[in-house]
């Protein structure tokens, strides 16, 4: 059972771990590491070792069987096997600049691997290569081999052959040596030698130059002769000329031989042995002649100048007139500046025109004559003579096309008061122009046109509208006379002045449920744009535009919420913005809630009145009431009450007491109408006549017993006559009333208060 996990725990050990298990030996790759010995950079020649070395840890003394495996630049170079525990030593004997690159070791060990870090190793100088000919001296193009070594170098090599330090020829090889096949350019004494490069991607190393050699070229008997007749000094135009291109000292043994005659770049002729060509001379042709052997890769070349002197120059074409207008004359000149006249007499050069049967006639010699046509034609001068043809350059007459009338406009709109454009323009006419602006007939200025997309815009202020048809232009593009245009016909837009904001109805008798019309007017130029503000609000309520000087703003229905201020404000194309006069509405009341209002305010009123009336007779016939005096006509006793009979609604009534033998009374207390009735009925029948004087007391009043404004009080005296015509005087005295002045502050608010007993009559004695 203990077997068992132990073989387990070893499986699960190998799984995870880097070790594994051979023979019953574990063991794991620590490291391997590679190193260059005697040094990483060395140079040519040196033996160098590369040293791979594995750190393995084993459980068993047995070595492992282990696989070495060398790369340089990812490349396998050496693979070994060895059961040792030894390191591995690759040799790299006597090493190469190709031998540099960088180097990795892998150790592989039952299926287990792992790689050393890379190590670069730099090898420097090359060696110095050699050249090798088979021949020092050859013929003008015979061929020699050169053969160039790098001695002891391999790997991808550029060779380079070079003559008179002239590269020549290049080759790649992957070997150390290189052949090639050269022909020296020309005949003498030519040195050459070679070099190479190694290629070690991504690096390059040159080496230094080879040996040099000495090769002599002869130059071979054959070669190419010009001849050019006549061979006189001075050569003219239409001379002939006879030329001719041969071999000389041609061999049988020589290879096929080819001849070319040529004049500058014009090949002229083409053959083998011999060439010959004819022509007129001409001053304009080149006097450059070659004639150019060729024989294999030798060359042989004869070339010869010669000098033409012109017969008469290139013609040249005047025009008189420089400016031509349409159908007006001219006069073209066709004439020769130079000439040889040790050759040639004036008359026996001719000109023409070509085209020939133009509306042109000849008027003499090289003179042309007769009227421009309607559009553009082109003209030549063709002089000739001796055979020998000269044409001029191409002249183009363009006849100018006379101005036509010019139209007169305004550029935009013009404005009152402000600058604006007016624009002089012809449909055709040929430039330049002069356009001059007038008013009335006085000129004001000038401007020239001389581009095709040019204008003759002219800025002017007006003050008054009527101006603008004073201005007409003038256009002129000749000395003759100038057309003038039309006067100017255009709008004036006049600013918007005088704005006025006018309220329909009048605004006191603006009322609810009415109509509103705000209308605003201004002085100035249609169309205009209308807007109606109410202050308070930053949009406008309404904007229109019109093409009159007045329109309206329309608000139907008013009602209170309509009340505010108003104004309105105008522009026209003038843009310059006009705001009206402000004006006030205020909305009022409607006529019918009026009318419900007076008749509410006049039934009010009527009832207050009704009821005032009412409590004033009410209270007067109290107040008559409580004047008129109820006395006994027989003194009364000592033990008789006294009475008096006031209103009751008086706080004098309510308020005041008397005391008669001791008792306490209320002065005014009624006593039961049967009672009162009766004592009348006594009174006027048996008591004797009474008598009232009326006796003003101007006493003040008390406030603090009367609350009410000071006014006259009237006292009523009663005086008892008795039966013998004299005033009898009783005990109880004259009774006084006080009556209050009918003034009052409020209609409640007019009696006398009485607090105590004071205030009754007191009896005289």
């Amino acid at each position: 059972m203990g077997l068992l996990l132990l073989l387990t725990s070893m499986l699960l050990s190998s799984y995870f771990h880097p070790w594994r298990v051979v023979n019953a030996q574990m063991f794991m790759i620590r490291d391997i590491t590679l190193s260059i010995e005697p040094s990483i950079d060395v140079i040519r020649d040196t033996n160098v070792t590369l040293r791979c070395q594995a750190t393995v840890s084993s459980s068993g003394l047995e070595a492992l069987s282990r696989e070495y495996i060398i790369y340089k630049d990812s490349k396998t170079i050496y693979t070994k096997t060895s059961s040792t525990s030894e390191d591995l030593l690759y040799p790299l004997s006597e090493v190469r600049v190709f031998n540099t690159g960088k180097y990795t070791c892998k150790v592989k060990i039952e299926g287990k691997q792992m790689t050393s870090g890379a190590r670069k190793l730099t090898v420097t100088g090359l060696s110095k290569p050699v050249l090798h000919l088979n021949k020092v001296v050859v013929s003008e193009g015979e061929e020699i081999t050169a053969k160039c070594t790098a001695p002891g170098e391999t790997g991808s090599i550029f060779f380079y052959f070079y003559e008179d330090s002239t590269e020549i020829q290049e080759q790649q090889v992957l070997s150390n040596q290189a052949e090639a096949k050269l022909r020296l350019s020309s005949v003498g004494v030519h040195k050459l030698h070679c070099a190479y490069t190694v290629l070690i991607t991504p690096d390059s190393f040159k080496s230094e130059e080879s040996n040099t050699v000495t090769v002599s070229v002869k130059e071979l008997p054959i070669a190419a002769v010009l001849e050019i007749l006549p061979q006189s000094p001075k050569i003219y135009e239409g001379d002939q000329l006879f030329i001719s291109c041969t071999v000389r000292n041609a061999l049988h043994t020589f290879k096929s031989i080819h001849l070319y005659l040529s004049q500058g770049n014009k090949l002229l002729s083409r053959g083998d042995t011999k060439v010959n060509h004819s022509s007129v001379a001409l001053a304009k042709d080149p006097g450059d002649f070659e004639c150019r052997l060729e024989m294999g890769d030798v060359v042989k070349i004869d070339t010869k100048t010669i000098s033409v002197t012109e017969l008469f120059s290139v013609p040249t074409l005047t025009m008189s007139p420089a400016a031509v207008f349409q159908k007006e004359y001219l006069k073209l000149t066709c004439k020769s500046e130079s000439s040889a006249s040790e050759r040639l007499n004036r008359d026996e050069l001719i000109y023409t025109l070509d085209p020939p049967g133009g509306p042109l006639i000849r008027k003499g010699p090289g003179i042309f004559s007769g009227n421009a046509l309607l559009y553009d034609f082109n003209y030549t001068c063709v002089a000739q003579a001796k055979g020998i043809v000269k044409q001029s350059e191409t002249l183009t007459v363009r006849p100018k096309v006379s101005v036509s009338t010019p139209k007169i406009s305004v550029v935009g709109r013009a404005v009152l008061g402000q600058p604006f454009k007016i624009l002089c323009q012809s449909d055709i006419g040929s430039l330049p122009i002069n356009y001059t602006l007038l008013m009335g007939y006085d000129q004001l200025s000038t401007i020239v046109v001389k581009q095709p997309f040019q204008q003759a815009l002219f800025t002017v202020n007006i003050p008054k509208p009527d101006e603008i048809s004073k201005y007409m232009c003038e256009a002129k593009n000749r000395q003759r006379e100038a057309p003038l245009s039309k006067r100017l016909n255009a709008t004036v837009i006049v600013p918007l002045t005088h704005p006025i904001l006018t309220v329909i109805p009048h605004p006191p008798e603006i009322s609810e449920g009415d109509d509103l019309y705000l209308i605003c007017g201004v002085k100035g130029s249609p169309p205009v744009s209308f807007k109606w503000y109410r202050v308070g609000n930053k949009h406008p309520l309404y904007t229109t535009t019109s093409i009159k000087n007045n329109t309206d703003y329309q608000v139907h229905s008013l009602s209170k919420e309509h009340s505010g201020v108003y104004y309105c404000e105008a522009v026209n194309h003038a843009n310059n913005v006009v705001r009206s006069n402000s004006v006030t509405i205020e909305v009022r009341l409607a006529l019918w809630k009026k009318v419900v209002i007076g008749g509410f305010s006049l039934l009010a009123v009527s009832v207050l009145v009704v009821v005032c009336v009412l409590c004033f007779r009410s209270k007067r016939g109290k107040r008559e009431a409580a004047a008129e005096l109820s006395v006994k006509p027989s003194s009364p006793k000592s033990d008789d009450s006294l009475t008096v009979n006031l209103t009751h609604d008086t706080e004098v009534y309510n308020a005041a007491t008397v005391r008669v033998d001791g008792a306490a009374v209320s002065v005014w207390s009624e006593r039961p109408l049967e009672e009162a009735n009766d004592e009348e009925s006594s009174m006027v029948s048996n008591e004797p006549d009474v008598e009232y004087t009326e006796v003003v007391h101007p006493r003040p009043v008390d406030p603090a017993r009367v609350l009410m404004r000071k006014g006259t009080d009237t006292v009523y005296s009663e005086l008892q006559n008795s039966p013998h015509g004299a005033a009898e005087h009783h005990d109880y005295g004259s009774v006084e009333y006080a009556e209050l002045s009918s003034e009052q502050p409020e209609i409640n608010s007019y009696c006398l208060e009485v607090n105590n007993h004071q205030d009754l009559p007191v009896p005289v004695d």
